[in-house]
């Protein structure tokens, strides 16, 4: 159904094919060659009726639905279409190709665009009400904040500046900068041209919907109507993909959290953080992978990394970047008073060995060899296992001692270090570090982002969005994604504000 739209007959020479007769057939021949040759057809035989010397529209459309009657989507569709009706089914390339409206952008056969559906502002009922309107209305209206969250028009204008720069003849003597520009603008790209898609699709199904109407095919109506909520369904999750638009959001990411003011109650505390973004991550379907933890005397963390792996990983966990206070009884204390305490969280994303920025020269490099702490075992703790990496020049630096190869700790050390330093050095392009990360050394108050409050009531809330929630349990069990996606669409707003 993407690739083809309904058009009504007409007798009009509104379009160029009718204006150039001479340019019509091998325009048509290019416009349609992929189609001929998937289908293992010839040519020739594809076009063998379509005469220069037709003069209207109307003919040359009966032409090509004449000569791909061999083809199974054409039949498939056209057998929904019933005999003798006004309505013709064609290749939508050949009328945003040829039809004077082109340049406007997709629409219905009766002009209806996305942006028109926005204007009449048809009432969005529920999902389980049978109303087509309602359905176009709630995917426009998503289209509409896809496009305002991907920031369209900077969008388009910077795919323009990308493929001026891959068009340059030289661009490939720095393939490590062209690798960089071509992932960007294809990652780009798709993004345009998956929005664009959608828009069809919705333009199409309304379009069916009217011909069966007209047609009385309550059959046909029914599918459109299925589809289109299937339509509505999807692009909700798309809604949710847009806010991650950031240059390395899609990454994998290292999550680090470190205890800060409040002795073993914050270590505690530091512990239940580290859990709580594990579980976090196996519910997203994640790979979490145990990179350095230093244990506390008597309980809890010191410091801990985690690795997590997968698809937009650091787009969601950086709205984690920040100090987190606990409010509760200690189990601590023999007084049963209430304490309060910190963890600090920084976020790191994790670059592909194309995207690194910082090269790192073996001679800026201090390692350091020790024994593992932790429990231990038969050979975990007898032997130096254990690998710190200091970066000379920047003072930063990492450690593992999860492996019990030291070679293995030593690649994970390295990992961390290298995601650390291109850290700093978008940072440091950017001029605004807290972007990025947040720093660990003043933990304590005035610098929260959410209080996590389980007595004397239970509560959670964000100090940035003031999103809340009274089930502190079900955030500490890894329940994230209501904190998460209020603050990225918060920031989106606050960007915007700021243009």
């Amino acid at each position: 159904m993407s690739s083809y739209i309904l058009t009504k007959s007409c007798t009009r020479s509104s379009s160029i094919l009718s204006e150039n007769a001479a340019l019509r057939l091998p325009l048509i021949a290019h416009l349609f060659s992929s189609l001929s040759q998937s289908q293992s057809k010839s040519q020739s035989f594809l076009f063998s009726s379509v005469h220069p010397n037709h003069a209207n529209p109307t003919s040359a459309y009966n032409s090509l639905e004449k000569n791909t009657a061999g083809f199974p989507l054409f039949s498939h569709v056209r057998s929904k279409i019933p005999s003798g009706s006004r309505w013709k089914f064609v290749p939508s390339e050949f009328v945003r190709l040829f039809s004077s409206r082109a340049a406007v952008g997709p629409s219905t056969s009766d002009g209806l665009t996305v942006e028109g559906i926005i204007d009449k502002q048809w009432t969005v009922l529920g999902e389980s009400e049978s109303d087509w309107k309602s359905h176009a209305s709630s995917i426009a209206q998503s289209v509409h904040l896809i496009k305002k969250r991907l920031q369209w028009k900077k969008l388009k204008v910077r795919l323009g500046i990308l493929s001026a720069q891959l068009e340059k003849p030289d661009v490939w003597d720095d393939p490590v900068h062209a690798g960089q520009i071509s992932r960007e603008h294809g990652s780009l790209l798709g993004k345009m041209k998956e929005v664009n898609s959608i828009e069809q699709e919705l333009l199409e199904h309304i379009d069916m919907i009217k011909l069966a109407r007209e047609e009385n095919d309550q059959d046909l109506e029914s599918e459109s109507i299925k589809a289109l909520l299937t339509m509505r369904r999807g692009v909700k999750e798309k809604e949710l993909e847009a806010l991650l638009a950031g240059e390395h959001d899609s990454s994998s990411c290292f999550i680090e959290v470190q205890a800060g003011a409040g002795g073993t109650e914050s270590m505690d505390w530091a512990a239940m953080v580290m859990q709580m973004y594990k579980m976090w991550a196996k519910q997203r379907g994640y790979k979490v992978t145990l990179v350095d933890e230093m244990l506390a005397e008597m309980a809890g963390i010191k410091r801990a990394t985690i690795k997590v792996d997968g698809q937009y990983a650091f787009g969601y966990a950086k709205a984690e970047v920040g100090v987190h206070r606990l409010v509760r009884i200690s189990p601590f204390d023999s007084g049963k008073r209430r304490h309060t305490s910190f963890a600090a969280v920084a976020v790191i994303p994790i670059l592909g060995d194309g995207a690194s920025r910082v090269q790192i020269n073996e001679s800026d490099l201090r390692i350091e060899r020790m024994r593992a702490g932790g429990a231990g075992g038969q050979h975990v703790n007898t032997t130096e296992s254990a690998v710190r990496i200091t970066h000379v020049p920047t003072g930063i630096s990492a450690s593992c001692q999860n492996e019990r190869s030291q070679h293995q700790n030593m690649a994970s050390a390295m990992s961390v270090l290298q995601s650390r330093l291109d850290q700093l050095e978008m940072a440091r392009q950017a001029q605004m570090n807290s972007q990025h990360t947040q720093s660990l050394t003043d933990i304590s108050w005035g610098n929260q982002i959410r209080t996590y409050v389980l007595h004397p009531y239970r509560m959670v809330k964000d100090l940035r969005t003031n999103y809340e929630v009274s089930d502190p349990d079900s955030v500490l069990e890894g329940d994230l994604d209501g904190f998460i996606l209020s603050y990225l669409s918060a920031s989106l707003d606050k960007e915007e504000d700021k243009l």
